[in-house]
């Protein structure tokens, strides 16, 4: 080590030997004897001089520590502890509340960055953004991630796929679907064209990628990544990112309508997160269950998944999951024609929003920048028609409380019992694709009543929420609800209006914003 990095080390060195030696009541000469001087250890302390590895090793057998405590600062006392603390709180934030977790992780933290435990310090930080993640708080979640990212910037970058990843999680919740691809690519590429292939960062950049995929109509591109997703499970002994990653492929094989094997897939999810207690990820297979049984028409059941999954989570205080599982239980409801039950429970999930931009008329696709270089063919659109789909998977997830299977009872306030009316509500910048699916809901219930007005102001807040996140299956089928209404009021124009623009959501190039696929790792 030179220059001025070198100094700084010299000069730390030598106040831990002093201290150390301070802490023993060792005189200088003691300590030096019987190899070296006294004015050798003056010297070292004053951080004058760097000591070779063999004064460093008489040393540390002199002060009683282990080579590696008096070079880096680090007992392996301090490690070990802190290592431990990490697992409690790893269990806290799988089997209770991510509020108490986050009370240890930061312990872990303060504690870790005190000490000058630099791993252990990033650890406690994705855990942070984990928690962050699961109560909604996406833009304190970013904030831990990017903190793991500057603090691992000199590691290899499978070090720091997990942070990326949450990162990408935490843009993906808050409706930027293309910034979230534009992570994930970007790191896949990354990792491919310098030669690491690491299977674990692979997988989980896979993984959660085909979530922003399937909402952005990119659906061949969500495909593929399941494809390379399940083509590197083997090489992967993480049971916990094994079952995310079944939850992910579920998704592509609903979209095909392969409803069977998605059950089946999440099947072997849940019984994974069943054997880790994962609550979080195991609230997730009940809600995505739900939402297969509801495509295939079995209402009832849905109904008692998508309940199982909202008590699941309400009870672990997740707050956003919690009224993005609503906006799904709310759709069997009215189909199974509860509307006033299904209206009761989206209305107050939309009463602290703020209200979008209202929309008068669809007029002409404006198509965004790319978040990568455009070029692509466009993937095809998600088939509409269907109620918004499950919610993105969450950060690292969390540990399932036992499911709960009973059958369905009353309704209770919104965001389920345990998430106060605070906590609980859906927003252009807090899980905005959901909010323009409980609009779209609220205005399919208007007009099924036979009130327009109220049907287009719901379509048209949906339009604007979805806009902005580049959702393009369900702005095309927004559009197509939107045009008949006004067909059928005889304003012709505003429904040629309506129509052109969900085709420009469905066909106009670029409209998923997505470039080149990344590159593929050798298999």
């Amino acid at each position: 080590m030179t220059g001025a990095a070198g100094a700084e080390s010299t000069a730390e060195l030598g106040r831990r030997v002093l201290r150390l030696r301070t802490e023993r009541g060792f005189t200088q000469r003691q300590l030096a004897e019987p190899a070296y001087t006294a004015a050798y250890v003056s010297t070292l302390e004053a951080g004058k001089v760097r000591p070779s590895e063999a004064a460093l090793r008489h040393l540390a057998d002199r002060l009683g520590v282990s080579y590696e405590e008096l070079t880096t600062g680090r007992s392996p006392r301090d490690a070990t502890r802190l290592r431990a603390a990490l697992t409690d709180a790893r269990r806290a934030l799988a089997t209770g509340a991510a509020e108490d977790a986050t009370g240890l992780f930061e312990e872990v933290r303060d504690e870790a960055e005190r000490l000058g435990f630099a791993e252990e310090r990033s650890a406690a930080l994705l855990g942070l953004g984990d928690c962050a993640l699961e109560t909604g708080e996406l833009t304190l979640a970013r904030d831990h991630f990017e903190d793991v990212e500057r603090l691992l910037a000199g590691e290899p970058l499978p070090r720091r796929i997990p942070a990326i990843r949450g990162r990408a999680v935490a843009h993906l919740l808050a409706g930027e679907l293309r910034y979230s691809c534009y992570l994930l690519e970007s790191a896949i590429d990354e990792l491919n064209a310098s030669g690491l292939h690491d299977p674990y960062a692979l997988l989980l950049l896979y993984t959660a990628a085909i979530a922003p995929y399937m909402d952005m109509g990119a659906h061949a591109r969500a495909v593929r990544a399941a494809e390379l997703a399940l083509a590197l499970a083997p090489s992967v002994d993480d049971p916990g990112l094994i079952a995310r990653m079944h939850r992910g492929v579920a998704r592509t094989l609903i979209a095909e309508g392969r409803t069977a094997e998605a059950d089946a897939s999440l099947a072997k999810a849940q019984e994974l997160y069943e054997q880790l207690r994962i609550h979080t990820d195991l609230a997730h297979c009940h809600w995505m269950r739900g939402y297969v049984h509801a495509q295939d028409g079995n209402l009832e059941r849905a109904e008692r998944e998508l309940r199982t999954a909202r008590d699941m989570l309400a009870s672990k205080r997740a707050a956003l999951f919690t009224v993005q599982v609503e906006v799904e239980l709310a759709d069997v409801l009215r189909r199974r024609g509860r509307t006033a039950e299904a209206e009761a429970l989206l209305l107050p999930l939309l009463a602290r929003s703020p209200a979008p931009e209202p929309v008068d008329a669809p007029g002409p696709v404006e198509t965004p920048e790319p978040a990568t270089a455009p070029g692509a063919t466009p993937e095809p659109a998600i088939t509409p028609g269907a109620a918004p789909g499950p919610a993105t998977t969450p950060g690292a997830a969390p540990e399932p409380a036992t499911a709960p299977g009973a059958a369905p009872g009353p309704m209770t306030a919104p965001g389920g019992p345990g998430v106060t009316a605070d906590e609980a509500g859906l927003t252009a910048e807090r899980g905005a694709v959901h909010a323009g699916g409980a609009h779209r809901l609220l205005g399919l219930i208007a007009d099924e009543r036979g009130d327009v007005e109220a049907a287009e102001e719901h379509y048209c807040a949906a339009l604007s929420l979805l806009e902005r996140t580049g959702a393009a299956g369900d702005l095309a089928d927004l559009c197509r609800l939107l045009g008949d209404l006004l067909r059928r009021e005889g304003r012709l124009e505003a429904a040629m209006d309506a129509y052109r623009t969900g085709l420009g959501h469905r066909a106009a190039p670029g409209t998923t914003t997505l470039g080149p696929a990344p590159a593929e790792p050798p298999m």
